[in-house]
Order: structure tokens, then C-alpha cells, then sequence
């Protein structure tokens, strides 16, 4: 019971003679660590706001203002024109200044205002740099003269090592397109999925909108993106995100994988002590603001909004809309394991645990006999369920007494933590196990992930590694470039021993994981296996396939003089075309962080160019020459379509912004009503890699990371997720679901095989099967 009193700092009895006081020397220590510690953390934040603040410039720069202008006087030349003077008569008269100490102190506040000056003038230059975007529209290898001045003035500006922060306030707003271009960009994304017939009614319909309606519409758009950092941002987060009813699980969250082929340690409670750890260096690194921000050419930085929110933040369910809880810190975990909830303390004296310390400390759960409470196995399973049902039991079951203490544990973690009881991964030879770790990761058993965090880590019993997301707070690459960070530091920094431990000894005195406490009544609990029939049906239904190709990757695709995103895209339109008869409407995710608090746009990818091509190809009359020339346009025009959208010219952000102001002005718009009830039946996403390149592919091949995917977003369409690992590696990730008679995931994974190596094989390039 040693560890159990030094968690008090001191205790207290009634006795005859008195009070009897008892004081823990080892609590008070500690409790002095923790207050060090948390005083370092407000100073080095203030100290970066500080330096993010002034950036470009820096303090040393304003050290060589207020010497230079000292050294002019000193030189009897006056730089200010007076303005010193002025200052130092405006200064209150005292005995403890003189007159060269009133002169010195006037020069100071002078080089100070000249300094900030200098700032905001740096900023506002930058501000304008930044809102220059014709580097994207060039031809690739090619740069013309007014891009290559662009980038000078851009290095010479951005000289200094920025923070994670130091760009945010200096890059542009995201700006409203002109109504008219937008909608002659959406009749021409409809055009090949529309007869004559029902063009010609959505042709009159967007006329009639434009010349009536949008314009009234547009003017208070444009009003709110005067006074908003975005006028997207947080109406998507809004309306797309937290006023959703239906179910997180499948339908919002996506997942992360671990390598393909590489288990660091096969020891579970060592493999999540190690990776809890480097997600831990993570957000020390994020809160002081040490990560480098994303960089397009190495000098266009990306918004860093969306990392704010990483870590101790919970998605909190209402009747209506949901919301966010973020806190500025927190300095526990919470774990889950055979049905059971802990906490887990991750400091000890005001530092973190060491790696061993976490193996030991998660090994005591795994080796924890005791049974679940009543009600607590399947608990997790609201979170999995619809949002009113979980709401309603939360306002009325886990607002006091001991639920509402677990219920605070878990949502006021750091994030969650899964230790698994099932074995997955990549098997050579065995079929079928990525489409069942992928469905692991998706949904797991609906009641062993807490879906309302910002993730999930799940560490499963062979010590392969995946994470779950909730995506109201960020979009997929922020969770990636911390994925990326976590999977290079587990493998290349911390280490194992032999036999898969965490390196070196652990502390046996810390104090064991705290076992949540939960009183759950009988209606509480038929309200939770209401959530887990609901999200057992949804999860049972989704049809996975996750596969690997490995005939040929970038390297390839690069010859055949065409991006790989647009290769890959039009692939996906050949497949579908052979997989259903027909075409629809394509999503694909674009980036919109070039600009403030930007998040993503949609890139419609089906387009008259690409089914031209698609067309073509089962065209037996058409020449090989010809496939080729449509391939190229279709690639180029994707190309452009993907530049305009990362540029703030796309289509379906602006229409769901107007469509937003309508409603609130309350105003009838057939059009708007009709573009926003199209379903995307097939939904396609690329996740980014190498985007801290921590690691060489070329020296360690082995280490190519899976990717992660999402689950179908139409009842009768696909979802596909692929990464482009490496030369010669691309991963899959395909959903759909069963009930539909429509779709079939391993169908349609054929389907885009067959689609890649047919067009690869229109360049004279021949698929070399991998051995």
C-alpha cells in the first residue's frame, strides 16, 4: 500500500488530544516536480508566442536596431529626425534618470517601434508572397522568371527557422470564387454523368439560381469572409461534422496501419510502451512549438490550425449538435483491456515515463485477473452507436458520482488506449488478413474503442500497432504526420532489447494503474446493447479489401510522363466503369492548408476527359496512339483540377457555404437543394507519406507503411484509400458494404488491379510481377 499513500500529501485523524497530521515527504516532492514542470511548459509557450509572434524577425534583430541607433547617436547623428527628442520630452522627469539615461531609454522605445514597424511590415510582405500561387500552374522541371524572383524574395524572408506556428497569421484567407465560375465548373463535373435531358433541367435550374438567388447569397459570403480567418472551416466542422446524428463509427472515423511487413516487438505491453512514449515526445515537441510546419518546395508553409487539437481532446455528444472538449493539457491515459477502463498516470516527479516504466505499468493491466463491472464491457459501444441515444445517457447516467469521475478520466486523457486481445497484421500466404485487420482498426468489436476521441491507439496482442480517428477536429495527414513521427521514433530511436523489451530497468515503486469505478443501472445498460445491436449491424455489414500492388509503383508511373494521383484516379474510373456498367459521381480529397485554417476541398474526378478514356479503352476500333493522346488529357485536366482546388477555385465547398446561408436566411434554392443531395458512390482519398522523412524507403525498404482508409461514405458505392509507398509499392484500402447488391470490394479490387496494368500497358511499359 506504499504507492497508495504517497498519491496524498498529507492525512489527518481526529484523536482525543487532537488533530494528528501525517506528511508525505515523497507527495510533497512530487507535487513540487509537477508545479517546476508545469511552470517550465507556460514559460516556454509564452516564450515561443513570442518568438511566433514577431516572426520573421527575431529578438537578436532587435537588439541590432536599438545598437544601431544608440551607435548613431554616439556618432552624433540623429536617424529618428527628431522623434528621440520628442520622446524623452514626453518622458516624466526623476531623480533616477538622467538626462543621457531619458535619452537612452527614448532611443530604445524608438528602435522598438521601429523594429515592430519593420515586423509588420515583413508580415504584411510575406502575407502578399504567400497569396502568389502561378508556381502550381507551371510545367513541371519549368520556372518562369516571376516565379523564380518569388521564391528569392520567399528564402529571404523566410531565412530564419520558423516554428510550428510562426507562418499561421501571415498566410492569406481563403478567397470566395465568383459565383459564375463556380457554376460552369459544376455543370462541366455533371456533364458525362447527365443525359441531354436531365442536363438541359439542371442547365435552367443553375441559371435561374445564379441570376435570382446567388447573388444576395454571395454578398453575405463575402461579408463573412471579411470578418472570419476562413468562411469555410467552421461551417464544415459544423454541419458536415458535429450536427451529424448517425453513428461515428464507419461512417466519420478512419484508421491508420503500422508497417507492412516490420513488427518492431512482438511483445504487447513493450511495443505500447515504446510507442506511447514517442506520441508523448510528439506533444511535448507540439507544445512547444518545435515541429517544423509542412513546406510545399521547401518554402510554402501549410496551415498548422488542425494540430491544436491532437492531443486531450474529446468529441462530447448533445441532442442537437455535438462538441468539442479540448484541454490545454492533460497528464494521464486511458486504457482499455478486456473490458475493463484504467488510468494511467504518464508523469512521475514532473517528467515523463520512461518507456519501461509504460511497458510495466500497461504489463500490470494485461495481468490484471479481475472480472468487468456490470455494464462496463460494452460501455464504449455509445460511443459507436447514434449520437442522441449516447447524448441522452450521458446527461442522465454520468453526471455524478462515480460514472461522472471515470467518465472525466477518459474524456480528459491525452487520447486512448486499446490493448487488444486479437492478433492481426500482414501474413505472406494468408488471405484475407488485411481485410480483417482493417475492419479491426474500422470498428473493432463496437465496444473496444472509445470513438468520441481524437484517436485510439490499438496495440493488438502480437504487437502489431493501428489507430482510429475522429475526424471533426482534423483531417487525415495531421494524424498522419504524427503516425510517421511515432512509427520512426519506436523503431529508430527508443529500441528493444533481445527479447523485445523497452530498454532499461523499470521503476517498481511507481504506483499501479488506477481501475476505473462505475455504477451502471439496468436501464443504462439496455440503453448500451441497444448502441452495440446497432453497431454490430452497421460493422457486420462492411465489405473490405485491403491488398497490395506491387507490379509497379511510382517509379513507373512517373515514366509514362503523368502524375501518379492522376494515374491512379483514372485507373479508379476504368475499374468502376468495368465493376458497375457506368459512371458517378467521384470524390477525391484535396488540401486547401495554403491558406488560413484551410482544410480540404473536393476534386470532382469523374470528368468528360477521363471517360472518354475509359470509353476508349473498351472500344476495339480506337488505336493505341489515340488511348494515349485521351489518357494525357484526361491526366492533365485531373492535374488541373486538383491545383485549381488546392488554390481556393473549387466547387463544392462554396456551394455548400452558399447552401448554408440560404438556410439561414431562409431561402428556397431547388439548385443548391439538388447538388447536395447527389451521393458520391465512389469516394476516394491518397494518404500522404514521408512527410517528415525520419525514414529512407531506399535504405529500408522494409519499413513502407500500409496507409489507412475509411469506410464507405453511399449505402450502393466504394470507398478506396491508397497510399504510394516507395517505387514500386501502392496499398489499397477498399470499401463497401454487403447489403448492397450493387458493389463487391474484392471485385472491384480486381477490377482496379487489371485497370493499372491495362493502362501501363499503353506506355510500353510492361508490368514486372514481383517475386
Amino acid at each position: 500500500m506504499a504507492e497508495a499513500h504517497q498519491a496524498v500529501a498529507f492525512q489527518f485523524t481526529v484523536t482525543p488530544e487532537g488533530l494528528d497530521f501525517h506528511l508525505s515527504r515523497e507527495a510533497v516532492k512530487q507535487l513540487y516536480l509537477a508545479g517546476i514542470s508545469s511552470w517550465k511548459k507556460r514559460l516556454v509557450r509564452a516564450k515561443n508566442s513570442f518568438l511566433t509572434g514577431v516572426y520573421p524577425a527575431s529578438p537578436s534583430s532587435w537588439m541590432v536596431v536599438v545598437m544601431a541607433t544608440a551607435g548613431s547617436f554616439y556618432c552624433q547623428v540623429d536617424p529618428s529626425l527628431g522623434m528621440i527628442a520628442r520622446i524623452r520630452h514626453c518622458l516624466p522627469e526623476s531623480r533616477l534618470l538622467s538626462y543621457e539615461s531619458r535619452t537612452m531609454v527614448s532611443a530604445a522605445l524608438f528602435s522598438t517601434g521601429v523594429w515592430l514597424s519593420a515586423v509588420l511590415l515583413f508580415r504584411q510582405a510575406l502575407k502578399l508572397l504567400l497569396s502568389y500561387h502561378g508556381w502550381m500552374f507551371e510545367p513541371h522541371g519549368k520556372m518562369s522568371r516571376s516565379t523564380r524572383i518569388w521564391v528569392a524574395l520567399m528564402k529571404v524572408l523566410s531565412v530564419r527557422k520558423p516554428l510550428l506556428y510562426s507562418f499561421q497569421t501571415s498566410l492569406p484567407k481563403l478567397p470566395v470564387p465568383p459565383v459564375e465560375a463556380t457554376i460552369t465548373r459544376y455543370l462541366e463535373s455533371v456533364r458525362p454523368l447527365l443525359d441531354d435531358e436531365k442536363y438541359s433541367k439542371m442547365e435552367a435550374l443553375a441559371k435561374e439560381f445564379k441570376e435570382k438567388t446567388a447573388p444576395r447569397l454571395q454578398k453575405y459570403l463575402i461579408l463573412k469572409s471579411w470578418w472570419t480567418t476562413n468562411y469555410v472551416s467552421d461551417w464544415w466542422e459544423q454541419y458536415v461534422y458535429l450536427r451529424s446524428r448517425s453513428p461515428l463509427m464507419v461512417n466519420s472515423n478512419y484508421y491508420a496501419m503500422d508497417f507492412l511487413y516490420v513488427t518492431p516487438s512482438h511483445v504487447q505491453a513493450a511495443r505500447a510502451g515504446n510507442v506511447v512514449h514517442a506520441i508523448l515526445l510528439y506533444r511535448r515537441k507540439l507544445d512547444r512549438g518545435e515541429i517544423p510546419p509542412m513546406m510545399a518546395l521547401g518554402i510554402v508553409p501549410m496551415c498548422s490550425y488542425q494540430s491544436e487539437r491532437m492531443f486531450n481532446t474529446t468529441r462530447i455528444p448533445g441532442k442537437e449538435t455535438d462538441t468539442l472538449l479540448h484541454l490545454v493539457d492533460s497528464k494521464h491515459l486511458a486504457v482499455y483491456h478486456k473490458g475493463r477502463f484504467y488510468k494511467v498516470w504518464l508523469y512521475y516527479g514532473g517528467q515523463l515515463l520512461r518507456p519501461r516504466d509504460l511497458e510495466l505499468q500497461f504489463q500490470r493491466i494485461l495481468d490484471d485477473p479481475s472480472p468487468p463491472q456490470p455494464g462496463e464491457e460494452r460501455l464504449a459501444a455509445l460511443t459507436a452507436g447514434e449520437r442522441v441515444p449516447w447524448a441522452e445517457a450521458r446527461a442522465r447516467f454520468f453526471s455524478h458520482g462515480k460514472n461522472k469521475a471515470s467518465l472525466d478520466a477518459i474524456e480528459r486523457a491525452a487520447f486512448f488506449l486499446t490493448l487488444d486481445e486479437e492478433e492481426h497484421g500482414y501474413s505472406p500466404g494468408q488471405e484475407g488478413c488485411m481485410d480483417a485487420y482493417a475492419k479491426s482498426l474500422l470498428h473493432g468489436q463496437c465496444y473496444d474503442r472509445w470513438f468520441d476521441k481524437s484517436f485510439t491507439l490499438v496495440v493488438y496482442k502480437n504487437g502489431k500497432l493501428g489507430a482510429n480517428a475522429e475526424h471533426s477536429w482534423a483531417d487525415a495527414p495531421i494524424i498522419g504526420h504524427l503516425w510517421e513521427f511515432a512509427l520512426a521514433t519506436d523503431k529508430f530511436q527508443l529500441g528493444y532489447t533481445e527479447r523485445g523489451h523497452c530498454l532499461g530497468e523499470p521503476d517498481t515503486l511507481l504506483a499501479p494503474p488506477q481501475r476505473l469505478q462505475w455504477d451502471i443501472p439496468q436501464e443504462c445498460r439496455a440503453t448500451i446493447e441497444g448502441s452495440y445491436r446497432l453497431a454490430k449491424a452497421l460493422a457486420d455489414d462492411v465489405d473490405f479489401c485491403c491488398f497490395q500492388f506491387s507490379d509497379f509503383g511510382k517509379g513507373l508511373i512517373k515514366k509514362c510522363r503523368t502524375s501518379p494521383d492522376a494515374f491512379i484516379q483514372i485507373s479508379l474510373q476504368l475499374a468502376h466503369f468495368r465493376d458497375k456498367g457506368c459512371f458517378c459521381l467521384t470524390y477525391e480529397a484535396s488540401m486547401t492548408r495554403l491558406f488560413r485554417e484551410g482544410r480540404t476541398e473536393t476534386v470532382r474526378s469523374c470528368t468528360a476527359e477521363s471517360t472518354a478514356f475509359v470509353r476508349s479503352m473498351g472500344d476495339a476500333r480506337q488505336t493505341r496512339a489515340e488511348r494515349q493522346r485521351l489518357f494525357k488529357l484526361a491526366a492533365e485536366k485531373h492535374q488541373h483540377m486538383y491545383r485549381m482546388a488546392m488554390t481556393g477555385a473549387g466547387i463544392d465547398r462554396h456551394l455548400f457555404c452558399l447552401y448554408v446561408v440560404s438556410r439561414y436566411l431562409g431561402v428556397q434554392s431547388p439548385f443548391l437543394a439538388q447538388v447536395l443531395s447527389e451521393p458520391w458512390r465512389l469516394s476516394t482519398s491518397q494518404t500522404p507519406q514521408q512527410q517528415l522523412k525520419l525514414c529512407d524507403l531506399n535504405k529500408h525498404p522494409d519499413l513502407v507503411s500500409t496507409g489507412g482508409g475509411f469506410g464507405p461514405v453511399a449505402d450502393d458505392g466504394y470507398g478506396v484509400s491508397y497510399i504510394i509507398a516507395g517505387e514500386n509499392l501502392i496499398t489499397f484500402h477498399v470499401s463497401s458494404k454487403f447489403s448492397s447488391s450493387e458493389t463487391d470490394s474484392k471485385r472491384f479490387g480486381r477490377n482496379i488491379r487489371q485497370a493499372m496494368l491495362d493502362i501501363a500497358k499503353l506506355f510500353d511499359k510492361p508490368a514486372e510481377k514481383a517475386g
